[in-house]
């Protein structure tokens, strides 16, 4: 039988699952700041047994070989352990190690955000079934002490919108190639080389990796796990540099956001987009790898969080965050549901395109003629969408693109989702337009 042993002299007994650099970076932390934690605590912070695939990892992070296992299943079969820090990575596996630990009275700590979108909902019930404490500020944002500042700072305010720049190598890529002119393919290939960006790259780049976060984001805030499918997902890859310039022009620069946000009807917006940012905002000034939450709440209104999103540090500071927060409270904070914001007795649900409505950019290849911007703005009449700003450049032509076809840009007004979707593929298709649109959400903050 596990025991839950709450005596602030007991030492919090951890089995550490995972010895990539983050699990690295937790056993390295945690004995370096072991005094410190132990005086904030009222208790010392213990790792009894490390579970490893890989001896050498474990080996070359100073990890007596005594305490090392390759099976996660055996430090979830250990009686003296109190809490599992999940750090394996993956869905399917890491499934299987934190429902274990909690079947067998064991709490969990975890920073695998794609664990929690897909499993969240049913790994947090599990969790208030058995009175274990399931912890997850690693999970989004690296270092930044985001999900306890929702839970706790912002527990008197209904969260209206949060808008993130959640995903570091994206973030990179965007701010090279703005700073520096240069094409995503050229600057993707750099970020490889530097180690920002992995091997493969799709994950981040096709807007996943910040489309996990986004999910947790909106479970937190909004107390109900939406599905995957649910969500509006768009990368950044193959962005073009044209679009940065033609923004700048404008008064924007563009980045990848994570929205969450409440529409008119109660339901909930949930994405990841390209996104236009006034040049003036806060968010626009965001570089390189770093991360940024914009929260509003009711009471509130703005706050912004901001910090490394991600790393072996970082987010070792953030598993080592939560727990210290379960050696403070032990079992004494075990009223273990998942703690969102709303726990609405009816979940507000995701928003469809239909009760959406946003600002746009729109960049369309057209004949150099006259009549060409009377057709599109038909177009977009018909669908009660009105155009607020045009642009059309002499220059930045594409290499190649045939004699007699310009660019134009236009600011769209606030307009419905589904009828801009609808007027986007109709303008496709005009003879005068040649080529994709392209387009992206807009966002004042306003």
């Amino acid at each position: 039988m596990h025991s839950n042993p709450t005596s602030p002299t007991t030492p919090l007994k951890i089995g550490l699952a995972g010895t990539g650099t983050v699990g690295q970076g937790v056993w390295r932390h945690l004995r370096g700041q072991a005094d410190l934690l132990a005086r904030r605590c009222g208790r010392s912070l213990e790792i009894v047994g490390v579970s490893s695939r890989n001896a050498a990892k474990a080996e070359a992070a100073g990890i007596p070989a005594a305490l090392v296992t390759p099976r996660w299943e055996d430090l979830v079969a250990r009686p003296d352990i109190d809490v599992i820090v999940e750090l394996i990575g993956g869905v399917d596996d890491a499934f299987r190690l934190v429902k274990g630990a909690l079947e067998a009275g064991k709490h969990v700590v975890t920073a695998n955000k794609a664990l929690l979108a897909e499993r969240g909902g049913e790994l947090f019930r599990l969790a208030s079934e058995k009175k274990r404490r399931l912890l997850y500020e690693a999970s989004v944002a690296g270092g930044i002490p985001l999900l306890q500042a929702l839970r706790e700072g912002l527990a008197a305010n209904r969260i209206l919108s949060l808008h993130g720049i959640v995903n570091g190598t994206c973030n990179y890529i965007l701010t090279r190639m703005s700073e520096e002119g240069k094409d995503y393919a050229e600057v993707l290939a750099e970020a490889k080389k530097l180690g920002y960006a992995e091997a493969d790259e799709s994950l981040d780049v096709e807007g996943w990796d910040a489309a996990h976060k986004a999910l947790v984001l909106a479970a937190l805030a909004y107390g109900f796990w939406p599905k995957m499918a649910s969500l509006s997902v768009r990368g950044i890859a193959g962005l073009d540099r044209r679009d940065i310039a033609f923004a700048r022009t404008l008064g924007y620069g563009i980045k990848l956001l994570a929205i969450v946000k409440t529409v008119p009807s109660g339901r909930i917006e949930v994405g990841v987009q390209p996104t236009l940012v006034p040049s003036s905002h806060v968010l626009a000034s965001v570089k390189g790898v770093f991360n940024a939450v914009l929260v509003r709440g009711d009471v509130v209104g703005d706050t912004l969080y901001y910090g490394r999103g991600a790393g072996g540090d970082p987010t070792a500071s953030a598993v080592l965050s939560d727990l210290a927060s379960l050696a403070r409270d032990g079992d004494g904070a075990c009223s273990s549901r998942f703690s969102g914001l709303w726990n609405e007795a009816t979940p507000p649900g995701i928003a469809s395109p239909d009760e959406v409505t946003a600002r746009y950019y729109l960049r369309l290849t057209v004949e150099d003629r006259p009549g060409v911007l009377a057709r599109i703005a038909t177009i977009l009449g018909e669908r009660n969408i009105g155009i607020s700003s045009v642009i059309q450049p002499e220059v930045m032509v594409a290499p190649g693109e045939a004699e007699g076809r310009v660019p134009l840009i236009l600011m769209i007004h606030d307009a419905n989702t589904r009828n801009f979707e609808e007027a986007r593929a109709a303008l496709e298709a005009l003879d005068i337009v040649h080529g994709p649109a392209v387009s992206f959400r807009v966002e004042d903050f306003t």
